[in-house]
């Protein structure tokens, strides 16, 4: 599974599509130039329990150690995923 982005410097999304179709979704919204605020995790029933949700986060961790910046998790899947992973903290 490759997760994947679109940022349009407002907001954005990481993502995970098979043969066209959306089968998860993380979206973001920028917050002020150093922050993003997770505030939605959605994964389809197919993907559901294949980790899907986790390798979205990693790769907005990824994102946010890329940039400089910190994740502000509202959602609640996400900010679980934070609470489970002690490695990802340095984002927060």
């Amino acid at each position: 599974m490759e997760v994947l982005q679109k940022d349009n410097e407002e907001k954005g999304v990481f993502y995970i599509a098979l043969e066209g179709k959306l089968l998860a979704e993380m979206t973001y919204v920028w917050a002020g130039k150093d922050r993003i605020i997770i505030d939605h995790t959605e994964v389809n029933d197919l993907l559901r329990g294949k980790g899907a949700g986790k390798q979205m986060v990693s790769k907005a961790v990824d994102f946010a150690r890329e940039k400089g910046i910190s994740i502000i998790p509202l959602c609640p899947f996400a900010k679980s995923v934070f609470d489970k992973m002690p490695e990802f903290s340095d984002v927060l």
